[in-house]
């Protein structure tokens, strides 16, 4: 199959080992990942913040960028819900139907990375090696929005080394949340704390989740209260193998289309 990769801003700008994750696990199961350059943010930042009609430029690129792919994936829940919800929305707002219907007709064919392997692909088992002791944090859009369920558990229970452990009061926000962390950075922090006790109750070495967003203010929460663990998005333990080495290593990056 051949599929496009939808980066993020994040992926690019701070965590690009999501993205080559990302590919290095779909080409290993024997997809040709492509990379199309004229992606730019999708605009979810913009809407969140207010400024619709800032975002409908991007909407527009978005689809223009896209259209021409049967399967696009991220590894995002939360841009893909942007993707989903916010761009046909806005493009109506603005008073352009045939937009909304192409954004409508891009967001039926875009996936969050567990979506896609398990409900697209058809598989949990990824031939993932992964010897740490990990708990796993359902991020917001992820859970709310897009509804990936269990997928990302059914996965990581099939990867051989992992110790999966409960992570208690799951699906409790960690107050990212984009823009609210900042604007209202006491709630943020308070409920970040939280988060952060119930990850250190878990004994776990790694937190991971599907998003880099929620994993860089938890993992930065960790970071200053230099607890030993490690946040490790989703993607990069489903593409580590025993021949990688436990945390996967940098392979290469998409072909451009």
């Amino acid at each position: 199959m051949r599929i496009a990769l939808f980066v993020t801003c994040l992926a690019d700008t701070l965590f690009p080992a999501a993205a080559e994750a990302t590919v290095r696990l779909l080409e290993r199961l024997g997809h040709q990942v492509v990379f199309p350059p004229e992606q730019t943010c999708c605009g979810q930042m913009h809407v969140n913040t207010g400024y619709s009609a800032q975002a409908l430029p991007l909407v527009r690129r978005h689809v223009r960028t896209f259209e021409p792919y049967d399967v696009v994936v991220a590894p995002s829940g939360s841009c893909v819900g942007s993707v989903r919800h916010q761009h046909p929305a806005v493009a109506r707002r603005a008073g352009d139907e045939r937009l909304a219907e192409r954004a409508e007709a891009v967001a039926g064919r875009t996936y969050e990375l567990s979506e896609l392997l398990v409900d697209v692909l058809g598989v949990t088992d990824v031939g993932a090696y992964y010897p740490h002791r990990v708990t796993y944090h359902p991020t917001c859009h992820s859970l709310r929005m897009l509804r990936v369920g269990d997928r990302p558990l059914r996965l990581l229970r099939e990867v051989r080394g992992l110790d999966l452990v409960e992570l208690p009061q799951a699906e409790q926000c960690c107050g990212f949340g984009g823009t609210f962390a900042v604007k209202n950075a006491d709630t943020s922090t308070a409920m970040l704390a939280d988060k952060l006790r119930h990850v250190l109750s878990t004994g776990a070495d790694v937190c991971t989740a599907g998003d880099a967003s929620c994993l860089m203010h938890i993992g930065g929460g960790l970071s200053r209260l230099r607890t030993g663990v490690r946040t490790v998005h989703l993607a990069e333990i489903l593409a580590a193998t025993e021949r990688d080495g436990t945390s996967g290593r940098t392979g290469r990056t998409a072909v451009r289309a």
